[in-house]
This record gives structure tokens, C-alpha cells and sequence, in this order.
């Protein structure tokens, strides 16, 4: 049953387009148009970010600025609260220096630099990994997916 998109009530039909309570609904061109979600979430995630990679990157997928990417396109990137960090991080959970990314043409690894709330990938906490497509890194609330690819 359809509903007035103002005040809820049931579009009878009786009225045509019209809301028994709150007069004429809407018309012309506005009225096809469907709600869009503002953010990526859950298992489209990875497929989204996939898509739109063009070559390793970091998605956020839990915690704050869920669907942000960062993308992996210079030997080295910082991670932190600082905001002059290559990767902003902006929660309390996260030191300042949290931790570097590392990429060669080969692979992507992270180093934790000594933060107080430790690097994780896959839910174990590292001091250094190499990152693998899929894998989920936390720091702080933030967890994100790496996906690899191809450095550009």
C-alpha cells in the first residue's frame, strides 16, 4: 500500500494522488526518485571498493568515515591522529604516529610504531605484517579492508 511521504497516512487511491490529510502529494519528476544510501556498507563493501581501486588500497568498513579509501600509491604512508599523517585517522583510539604502510611492487606491509592500542590485522595485533587481499586491519575503531592490486 502506498503512503503519503509527508505525514505516513495510506494513499486510498479515493483522492488519486492526494493525501486525505495533508492535500496533493508530490508530482512530476521528483516522485520516482528512490532514497540512496550515503554510505558503503557490509558485504558490498569490498566489491565497491574493489571496483573503484586502482591499485592497493585501505577501506574503511567499520568505525568512523565508513567507505573511505585510502589508496596505496607511494613507498610509504603514515597512519595517525596527527593530521599532518598521509592517513588521517581521527578518533581518540588512534596515537598520533600509529603506524606506516610500506609498498613495493611486490607487497604492502604494516609497522605499528608503538601505540598505545597496537596494530591488528585479522583480529591478531602485529608489530609488522605483510598485508594479503582481504585482509582486515584495526587500528583504533577503524577496521578496514586491504585490497590489493596493482601500484600504478
Amino acid at each position: 500500500m502506498r503512503r503519503c511521504p509527508t505525514c505516513g497516512d495510506p494513499l486510498d487511491g479515493e483522492h488519486g494522488e492526494s493525501c486525505p490529510e495533508c492535500g496533493p502529494g508530490p508530482t512530476g519528476s521528483t516522485e520516482a526518485f528512490a532514497a540512496v544510501p550515503a554510505r558503503i556498507e557490509g558485504a558490498h563493501l569490498a566489491e565497491e571498493a574493489r571496483e573503484h581501486a586502482a591499485g592497493p588500497v585501505l577501506v574503511v568498513r567499520k568505525g568512523p568515515e565508513v567507505g573511505e579509501r585510502f589508496v596505496i600509491d607511494r613507498d610509504s604512508l603514515t597512519i595517525g591522529r596527527d593530521p599532518a599523517s598521509d592517513i588521517f585517522l581521527n578518533d581518540v583510539t588512534v596515537s598520533r604516529d600509529h603506524a606506516t604502510l610500506t609498498a613495493s611492487s611486490a607487497e604492502v606491509s604494516i609497522e605499528d610504531s608503538g601505540s598505545l592500542n597496537g596494530t591488528y590485522v585479522n583480529g591478531v595485533r602485529v608489530d609488522s605484517a605483510i598485508l594479503a587481499d582481504g585482509d582486515v586491519v584495526q587500528i583504533g575503531t577503524f577496521q578496514m579492508v586491504y585490497m590489493g592490486g596493482a601500484r600504478s
